[in-house]
């Protein structure tokens, strides 16, 4: 039979005694809340031990260029993609410090997000605005978060030009305030759709094409106009000068990056019931470009998750994934580690989730992408990895930060993988028709 608060129990004088007295009868209770209000709980529970052996350090390293800064933005998925990237650019042409631009990427992201929020405001006009679908999709038009797929889409359609030619700006940087009048636009613009529902489709578009031309408008002031054509100029680490003039961002793309971005895959591991193995998923309403790949996910489990990424490291090529990264996280020594932090000890209560269970009750999701940039095997098997963030070189060991095996299994959600890494069982289930999941499944989260 169905219950309603009413009929649940309030906590009474008596039970609000109980506790007290239960809190007051162990000393050492005392003693831990005076050092938490002093110190902070990630101090007082922080195992030194545990802290110290994760040491930045690793068997197999690939060599990159600076750390990156996404300042106070939320590009962390496109610092991680196109830091993949210049990889190939630096053993192109023999030059270690250099930046994609991230604000170029930024405006399109933006522009096409736009677009695709739209078309599916069309799509859903039958659905009540006050529905889960419709409030769903108003939620979160402009997140400046995204996935590796929707990286994918920008690239081939877009290409990529040097930070030189289209550098950061303030609200590239700072993007709040530009995602709070950019949000608030779209949702005016989807309350006219909705209300001007009774004319045509084509007329409906015809006002839309409207709406993204203001948009467009509005990104370039806060971000600046993308360059069409620009002349690439620089010195390799020989110091001899290049000048390559006259260059589309997709010529520059074709010249400069040795890499078929649609040989590769995002695998994940979400074991949850509703998610079996060894399948493909994609996730209704998910994506910036439309008409452009759709976001796909194979499911497998945290081990076949490792050694793909290890079969990669080892071929001297980077790993984007995605996780999440603050769980169990000292940002100071740059650690990511389960064992670092003893907050049942410190706490006196059992602190006790699966990954599962933290996936289906809304404890963990995707935050952030990163990429992998080394690995420490023992006896084959890893025990730690190499991580470049882009949080700039204050935090972590300049920049980098250490994760061990433990939390890699608890919090690590996906990796980017080429797919020829891929047993045949892998390429079988790729195959297969993708289960979609619902746009607020924990796994349609943006990094």
């Amino acid at each position: 039979m169905a219950t309603t608060l009413n009929d649940h129990t309030a906590i009474s004088q008596e039970a609000l005694a109980r506790y007290q007295a239960q809190f007051r009868e162990k000393p050492e209770h005392r003693v831990v809340m005076n050092a938490i209000l002093k110190n902070g709980i990630g101090a007082v529970a922080l195992d030194h031990e545990a802290a110290f052996r994760m040491t930045h350090t690793f068997s197999h390293e690939i060599e990159t260029g600076p750390i990156t800064n996404q300042k106070q933005s939320g590009r962390c998925w496109l610092f991680a993609g196109l830091n993949v990237l210049r990889v190939d650019i630096a053993r192109k042409i023999d030059l270690k410090e250099f930046e994609l631009s991230e604000s170029y990427m930024m405006f399109w992201d933006k522009l096409e997000k736009a677009n695709y929020f739209l078309e599916s405001i069309l799509a859903t006009s039958h659905e009540p605005a006050n529905g889960r679908l419709v409030s769903w999709l108003l939620s979160g038009p402009l997140q400046d978060g995204g996935q590796w797929d929707m990286f994918v889409n920008l690239i081939n359609k877009y290409g990529v030009v040097p930070q030189s030619v289209m550098p950061e700006s303030f609200h590239s940087s700072q993007s709040m305030m530009m995602n709070r009048i950019l949000t608030s636009k779209l949702r005016e613009d989807a309350a006219r759709l909705r209300h001007a529902s009774g004319k045509s489709l084509a007329a409906l578009r015809e006002e839309k094409d409207r709406m993204m031309a203001e948009f467009y408008q509005m990104l370039c002031h806060f971000l600046g106009e993308p360059p069409e054509v620009f002349d690439f100029e620089y010195r390799d680490e020989k110091k001899s000068y290049h000048s390559d003039r006259g260059l589309t961002p997709r010529a520059f793309y074709t010249r400069y990056v040795d890499r078929v971005l649609d040989d590769y895959v995002s695998v994940i591991n979400a074991p949850t019931e509703d998610k079996p193995f060894n399948h493909p998923y994609t996730v209704q309403y998910l994506g910036n470009v439309v008409g452009g790949r759709e976001v796909l996910y194979l499911n497998v489990e945290a081990k076949t998750l490792r050694d793909l990424a290890v079969a990669q490291l080892k071929d001297n090529e980077p790993v984007w994934f995605g996780c999440d990264v603050g769980k169990m996280m000292d940002r100071e020594r740059g650690s990511l580690d389960p064992e670092q932090y003893n907050f049942t000890a410190a706490l006196d209560v059992e602190l006790e989730m699966s990954k599962a269970e933290r996936l289906d009750y809304g404890d963990s999701l995707m935050t952030h992408a990163m990429v992998f940039m080394g690995v420490n095997l023992v006896d084959g098997e890893p025990n730690r990895w190499k991580v470049e963030n882009s949080w700039g070189s204050e935090t972590g060991n300049k920049g980098y930060y250490v994760m061990s095996q433990k939390w890699f299994d608890e919090y690590m959600y996906q990796v980017v993988v080429n797919k020829k890494y891929l047993p045949s069982y892998l390429i079988t289930a790729l195959s297969k028709t993708p289960t979609p999941l619902a746009p607020w499944d924990p796994m349609g989260s943006l990094a």
